[in-house]
């Protein structure tokens, strides 16, 4: 089973790139749902590990968390696709003038490889398929070749791939202490093994890695890139972004984290996440204050939500850090979606000119909804997940750092809340163009039900599955 989750999107994709549009848009709807169907039937059979791959329970939790997402955007671009124009695209004249077969195509090969990190065992299998990821979804990034669009690609291109190499010399490092101690290079049995490994090229390992896996992850100050990227890519791709994607990144992080604290490094590897975490919430705070492009807003806020993320893993609760990016992908999906509606109405990107965005009931609903969510108001998922993070905090001892982080989460809801709630009011913004179609809905609207049932009660399969991930990636909850 493992072997199709890698090997049917990648297979599907290139067949789109040779059919026609209503055969991709097949080949993107049903690859999607087999996906997902699949990624249950992993979660329900979990299969042996490999010498390359395995199905552990922090695996099969990213790898559902992207399915589910990849499924929702799927329905979305079919909506989206009725918009492109046959202009040129940035493979126009390389696979055909066609646009909807090339897009569905990158779309499908950016899914495989997602899977690929999920479900990589081995240390430089994970390494090449993080990779992978940043070729497949650059051409998605710039794929309608405006000025704006070909800059976030190359920025995207540039520093990630930057970073990526920088964690290529990490696990030489990690091979250097493993090959001493006749460990083979697979995540869990590094995990395990770790005390037999060198510290020193340990430590060394993880600050290669934390740079790099942390450039793709958008952790402040490595986090320039995300922006651009996430602000001019079509809004489906945007979503996948950031609520699958950086999760990739996270995970890949902390395959290495969990051998560098099996090693006795914990206490290092913590305060590294803690510092870089706050500063990513401090960072992405300052520019979401007077931040006015409202896709813009919403890639600083995935980059205050990585910040987060890490530093529940620097408070020792990678419980909370995994549910806080379970939560974060849901929300951040939903709102991509719904800012690809607003933008479509308004034809604008600035939050300034948009106003009465009433008139966009459904998708002011979701809108308004979602800004909730994500700022961590109840009775949304996030919400709980902060709780756990802030309540982490204080018991570790960090409570200047708990301080500090509460009152960012503050200034944060603050900003966005008069920007956001400055899109409703009445002002003299052009009226939104066109209806407002099903398949621009349902997709958000489903995300949100999820964010907002993982606030109202944690199931316990959901609560006993995020505790084996923590325990998988070297923590507790």
């Amino acid at each position: 089973m493992i072997s199709l989750a890698l090997c049917a999107p990648a297979l599907a994709g290139l067949a789109a790139l040779i059919s026609g549009k209503k055969a991709a848009r097949a080949l993107l709807t049903g690859a999607a749902v087999f996906n997902l169907a699949l990624c249950g039937l992993l979660w329900r059979f979990p299969p042996a590990s490999g010498s390359w791959f395995m199905a552990d329970s922090a695996s099969l939790i990213f790898l559902a968390v992207t399915g589910l997402l990849f499924a929702a955007c799927s329905f979305y671009a079919r909506g989206y696709l009725d918009t492109l124009s046959p202009k040129p695209h940035i493979f126009s004249g390389v696979f055909g003038d066609e646009p909807e077969p090339v897009f569905i195509s990158f779309l499908l090969l950016f899914l495989a490889a997602m899977n690929f990190v999920c479900l990589s065992r081995h240390i430089a299998m994970m390494w090449v398929a993080l990779e992978a990821t940043t070729l497949v979804s650059a051409p998605l990034i710039c794929f309608h070749r405006t000025p704006r669009s070909l800059e976030a690609a190359w920025k995207y291109l540039m520093i990630c791939s930057v970073g990526i190499a920088l964690a290529l010399l990490g696990n030489f490092f990690i091979a250097s202490a493993a090959g001493a101690a006749n460990v083979p290079m697979l995540c869990d049995v590094l995990r395990d093994s770790a005390r037999l490994l060198n510290p020193l090229w340990l430590k060394l390992a993880f600050v290669l890695a934390f740079t790099g896996y942390g450039a793709k992850m958008g952790l402040a100050p490595m986090h320039t890139w995300l922006p651009d990227a996430h602000g001019e890519s079509p809004s489906p791709v945007s979503a996948l972004l950031s609520g699958a994607l950086l999760n990739c990144a996270f995970l890949s992080l902390m395959r290495v984290a969990a051998v560098c604290s099996g090693a006795g490094l914990g206490e290092f590897v913590n305060d590294v996440f803690l510092f870089f975490g706050i500063a990513s919430v401090v960072i992405a705070a300052a520019f979401m204050l007077r931040q006015r492009d409202y896709k813009r807003l919403l890639a600083y806020s995935s980059v205050e939500n990585m910040g987060i993320i890490a530093a529940g893993v620097g408070a020792g609760t990678v419980y909370g850090a995994v549910l806080q990016a379970i939560n974060h992908s849901l929300v951040k999906a939903m709102l991509f979606m719904a800012s690809g509606n607003i933008l479509r109405g308004f034809r604008t990107k600035s939050s300034a000119e948009v106003g009465n965005l009433a008139a966009m009931p459904f998708t002011g609903f979701l809108w308004a909804a979602g800004f909730m969510a994500i700022l961590g108001l109840p009775p949304f998922g996030i919400f709980v997940s902060k709780l756990v993070i802030i309540k982490a905090m204080f018991a570790s001892g960090h409570g200047r750092a708990g301080a500090l982080f509460i009152f960012m989460l503050a200034v944060v809801f603050a900003g966005v809340a008069h920007s956001v709630m400055g899109m409703f009011a009445p002002s003299g913004a052009k009226p939104p163009q066109g209806r407002e179609r099903l398949v621009f809905i349902l997709p958000a609207a489903l995300l949100g039900l999820c964010a907002l049932a993982t606030g109202l009660y944690i199931p316990q399969w959901l609560d006993a599955a995020v505790k084996s991930a923590s325990a998988a990636l070297g923590g507790a909850w």
